[in-house]
């Protein structure tokens, strides 16, 4: 699992995440701060995840949107 996401791109990801996980607070989103690590152990408390599944759902996550932007870079 990626340890961090850069700060400037968790701001752009913020609104995304709260479309994907619409239960994550703008505070568990402060405290979260790009973490990828907290974002899983959010998503095993609100809605009972295991380790591996909420792991497994910050590194799609997080894959989904570093391809979308290398395409743009590309372009």
């Amino acid at each position: 699992m990626n340890k961090d996401i850069a700060v400037g791109k968790w701001e752009q990801l913020k609104g995304s995440i709260k479309k994907t996980w619409g239960d994550i607070t703008d505070d568990e989103l402060t405290k979260i701060n790009g973490n990828a690590q907290k974002l899983a152990g959010v998503l095993q408390e609100k809605y009972g995840h295991t380790k591996d599944q909420a792991e497994k759902e910050v590194d799609g996550f997080w894959s989904r949107h570093s391809s979308s932007d290398s395409e743009k870079d590309h372009k």
